[in-house]
């Protein structure tokens, strides 16, 4: 028998039984999608930020449904947002409450990060509100080899509704101000004078701007109603908000971050986790405000102080002076200590380059030849 043959049999009893198997299986309890059979298109007039989208162009409402229908079709993604709406969405509903800012601008952060702190776009754009580096520096954020605050929830909110608030003083349409907010107001400034028009909808922009406030007027559709759209979710499907205590350090020189996750008795990954805008191992020189676990502040400051005072104590003891014909491998194994941990005490560059004379900060794991005074002259 011919091989291809075969090989198209062997294909099909394969397929058959992978579809028998699943015909069994039952579905995830705690994803209940049940699929709108069809376009759902809101019967009274969609809004943004109360400005009303004139869906009688026929083009509009082309744009619109088109956005409607990824969105609605992107089920994991929706879902994604909906868990993660009631950990992040209160904290901007009440700053934009504050502000006197429309509450639909909640939904921008969503289109541009889907509240993924670390989210990074093909632009360079990062954090929760997707900055770039010279806007982000622009309204305050501190962006550096340390520390990065387009990935701090709080601080890159903040900036984001400054942002959004200059751009509607300078528009006058909430529309506009997000369409700026994508693409730069220069840009949307030039193409309005060059169209001789305000009016978004009859812009021809980017098609990333073009399809942006569709994108976002979807997720606000969909995010205000979710059963409709067949999301199903009760109260204990939805990520809890974040509980943490909030403290300020005062650092007189580089301090490990590891050193803080044990004053505050925790892990260094939940610190990290809970100040994403923290790069690399240490905290620069410099005050600090950042977040520990809830309850975890109590007595804080005694445990930290007693920490950091051991470390200092300590600190001039780990010194090791590179001779000729070391390598950070032979250090290593010296120490019984990984390379790359003498790369993070020593913030070496990727070139992992050593020469004699270069003073290392070694910590090492086990008692060694130097371990009780590596200082040499």
């Amino acid at each position: 028998m011919n091989m291809r043959i075969i090989y198209k049999k062997i294909l099909l009893l394969i397929s058959v039984f992978i579809v028998t198997v699943n015909a069994g299986a039952a579905p995830p309890e705690q994803i209940n999608f049940n699929y709108p059979d069809f376009l759902i298109i809101p019967a009274g007039p969609v809004t943004f930020c109360e400005e009303r989208v004139p869906l009688e162009i026929q083009d509009v409402k082309e744009r619109f449904e088109r956005e409607m229908l990824i969105s609605e079709g992107g089920r994991v993604q929706v879902f994604l947002w909906l868990k993660r709406s009631r950990r992040y969405l209160p904290h901007i509903e009440q700053a934009l409450k504050e502000n006197g800012m429309p509450d639909d601008l909640k939904y921008v952060i969503v289109a541009e990060s889907a509240l993924k702190p670390h989210a990074i776009s093909n632009k360079g754009a990062v954090g929760y509100w997707q900055f770039i580096f010279e806007t982000g520096r622009n309204y305050g954020l501190t962006i550096n080899g340390n520390k990065d605050e387009r990935r701090n929830f709080f601080t890159s909110t903040q900036a984001a509704l400054s942002y959004l608030k200059n751009l509607y003083g300078m528009l006058g349409s909430w529309t506009l101000a997000a369409a700026a907010y994508n693409m730069g107001e220069e840009g949307l400034l030039a193409e309005m004078h060059e169209q001789e028009t305000v009016d978004f909808y009859r812009l021809y922009l980017p098609d990333e701007t073009q399809r942006y406030i569709f994108r976002i007027i979807s997720i606000k559709l969909i995010m205000q109603d979710p059963a409709r759209y067949g999301f199903n979710l009760t109260d204990k499907d939805y990520y809890p908000p974040i509980a943490f205590d909030r403290i300020t350090l005062e650092c007189t020189k580089e301090i490990p971050i590891k050193l803080i996750a044990k004053a505050a008795k925790t892990s260094f990954k939940e610190i990290r986790d809970l100040n994403p805008e923290i790069r690399g191992y240490f905290l620069p020189k410099g005050k600090h405000t950042i977040l520990i676990p809830k309850g975890a502040s109590e007595d804080f400051a005694g445990r930290y102080e007693k920490l950091i005072n051991n470390f200092l104590y300590d600190q001039g003891k780990h010194v090791y002076v590179v001779k000729k014909g070391d390598t950070l491998q032979s250090i290593a194994r010296m120490f019984d200590i990984p390379v790359l941990s003498i790369s993070i005490w020593n913030k070496l560059d990727k070139k992992l380059m050593i020469r004699p004379g270069d003073r290392l900060v070694i910590y090492p794991k086990k008692a060694g030849p130097e371990t009780n005074d590596m200082r040499e002259t």
